[in-house]
């Protein structure tokens, strides 16, 4: 037997989907930090319909950025990280493409800076073959 053999794959779609799923999940988490100074502690992503991925990540203020939510500064700090995610638009719409294997049609960032919560949201373009993950 070769020990150089790939893994194999699991073997049902679900399974495959699940993997994707925790790689997107990683690589949020990846993104963030690269883009922050500070990944989420918490991070899950799901599907929310055949062609729509929704990532959600927690905890994933830098210290300042908590600040400037305890002094009330919700709106100015929401526009400062929003700014800041969209200019890593590119790398987070190329992961989830290299990953998923399908195309991004849209991106939406959004954040509750009370709450401590981030989504993103990543609108693929509808697949030909409906049976296909």
């Amino acid at each position: 037997m070769d020990s150089q053999a790939a893994p194999e794959q699991p073997g049902t779609a679900e399974e495959q989907q699940d993997l994707h799923l925790a790689e997107l999940s990683n690589a949020m988490v990846r993104l963030y930090k690269e883009l922050f100074g500070r990944g989420p502690t918490k991070a899950r992503t799901r599907y929310a319909g055949p062609d729509l991925i929704v990532s959600t990540l927690e905890n994933s203020l830098t210290r300042i950025e908590r600040t400037m939510a305890a002094a009330g500064e919700h709106e100015r700090l929401r526009d400062l990280r929003m700014h800041f995610q969209y200019m890593g638009e590119d790398s987070f719409i190329g992961t989830v493409e290299q990953i998923t294997g399908r195309k991004v049609w849209a991106f939406v960032s959004g954040m509750d800076t009370r709450r401590d919560i981030a989504s993103e949201l990543f609108y693929l373009e509808p697949r030909s073959d409906q049976n296909a993950i």
